[in-house]
């Protein structure tokens, strides 16, 4: 057992969690602590991942485990179970109640005490701070959580209790407001330090050779999981644990649905198919949407709305600035757009009248990207700022025909304009048709897969 090197994922710098930290105890009154509740155990022998903001303030990996911040001192102390000699034979070493000196040199936190004593610990504070939402984990956004609540809370058969709910129980705490940690910690992580940049440009290298394999593979008779397949292959090879969130893969009418899921569909020839997939890469993502002909040539409709998706994105990218808002980006872009509109050759009315409100759509700077595809916290109504990430995701809607129209990038606001993370994935319709001529590489294990489908 002097041999132990328990494992550490080493993605954030000591000083970093340090200041993290710093922070939180700063946000609360003296005498009293902020508590945050780490993930249980996994079932079933699944990959164990932490609670997002648990990592981002502790960088640790271990199940059930709990971090308390005073509000005095800043000092900080992190709740274990002694080590487990039978568990760590069968799954190798993890940090345990014995390695408070090893947590102190990797992460700062000063004390690590047995989890049983986190009650007395609480119960000598005035309050008690924690986030009332629910807590990310893997492949899970804060959209993606509320509706699951909201499910289970109209079910009433289900179990609509958080962890956290049981966690004040069982201290004897309330939820309130007032003592509510949540948006403290929005906005520390709506605005990515230089690390957390780096593990997203990592991210979206990946996303961009998962996506450009993607389309050099695809052809007709292939089914939409099939390229799922191919990205997951990119992400893993890449060092990725796994995919960042339930990939969007969809052709035919299922690219009307915006989040569609299933992925179990033929790609047929004459057909779009839309990716939407990224991994999960030190706990960080990106987001990414294109659009590509499934045999390889874009049809005249598909190169006329496509790609005036394409131009309107990049008349985007062009109006990006620190300092200014999104409303201003978007009117910035509105007007912009209005020669583009104008001189574009459309073939029908419909598809122009589409045109025009996709210049007047003021959602094309969509969401936060981070340790979720949807990331917390909002920047709308307020200048952005370097190291605010966002998904610039222009879309086109024609419900005269069904057809849903977008591409999608994943930018970094800097100091003089943005990184575009994603930019390595082909976005010329031309380079993607050039792409797609070239030799596919999974010829030899496509066959299988879809015969072994065929016949289940």
């Amino acid at each position: 057992m002097n041999n132990r090197t328990p494992f550490y994922r080493n993605t954030y710098r000591r000083d970093d969690l340090i200041l993290r930290r710093k922070k939180i105890a700063a946000s609360i009154p003296d005498g009293d602590v902020a508590l945050f509740v780490g993930a249980p155990a996994t079932g079933a022998f699944d990959v164990f991942r932490q609670y997002n903001d648990f990592y981002y303030l502790t960088g640790t990996e271990v199940p059930h485990s709990y971090l308390l911040i005073s509000g005095d001192t800043a000092e900080c102390t992190l709740f274990l179970e002694p080590l487990d000699s039978r568990m760590e034979r069968s799954e190798g070493p993890m940090l345990s109640l014995e390695d408070a000196s090893a947590i102190y040199q990797l992460t700062g936190i000063e004390h690590v005490k047995p989890r049983h004593s986190l009650k007395a610990a609480c119960a000598h504070a005035n309050a008690v701070w924690f986030p009332n939402e629910n807590q990310e984990s893997s492949q899970a956004c804060q959209d993606t959580i509320r509706h699951a609540f909201h499910s289970k809370t109209t079910d009433p058969f289900d179990v609509a209790v958080t962890r956290q709910e049981m966690v004040a129980s069982e201290l004897g705490l309330r939820q309130t407001p007032k003592n509510c940690l949540t948006a403290q910690l929005n906005s520390m992580r709506l605005i990515k330090d230089s690390t957390e940049v780096r593990w997203m440009r990592r991210a979206g290298e990946l996303t961009a050779r998962a996506v450009n394999l993607a389309m050099k593979s695809t052809k007709p008779g292939m089914f939409e999981f099939q390229l799922g397949a191919i990205a997951d292959a990119v992400f893993l090879t890449g060092g990725a644990t796994r995919g960042g969130y339930r990939p969007i893969i969809a052709t035919g009418e299922n690219i009307w649905n915006a989040h569609y899921f299933r992925n179990n569909t033929v790609l047929s020839d004459g057909e779009l198919v839309i990716m939407d997939y990224a991994p999960d890469l030190h706990y960080y993502t990106s987001d990414i949407g294109r659009m590509w002909p499934v045999n390889g040539s874009y049809s005249a409709v598909q190169r006329e709305l496509y790609g005036f998706i394409v131009e309107y994105h990049k008349l985007l990218l062009d109006t990006i600035a620190p300092g200014l808002t999104p409303e201003e980006i978007h009117e910035e872009a509105r007007v912009k757009a209005l020669p583009l509109i104008d001189g574009w050759s459309w073939s029908r009315d419909v598809y122009r009248q589409a045109g025009i409100r996709v210049a007047e759509f003021t959602g094309h700077c969509s969401h936060t990207v981070g340790m979720a595809v949807h990331d917390n916290g909002s920047y709308f109504g307020r200048p952005i700022e370097p190291g605010l990430v966002f998904a610039l995701d222009p879309q086109m809607w024609v419900p005269e025909e069904n057809l849903y129209i977008r591409v999608e990038d994943t930018v970094v606001i800097t100091e003089d304009g943005y990184l575009n993370v994603t930019a390595d994935a082909v976005l010329e319709l031309d380079d993607v048709e050039g792409l797609m001529a070239q030799v596919p590489v999974f010829d030899e294990l496509m066959p299988a897969c879809r015969n072994s489908t065929e016949e289940s």
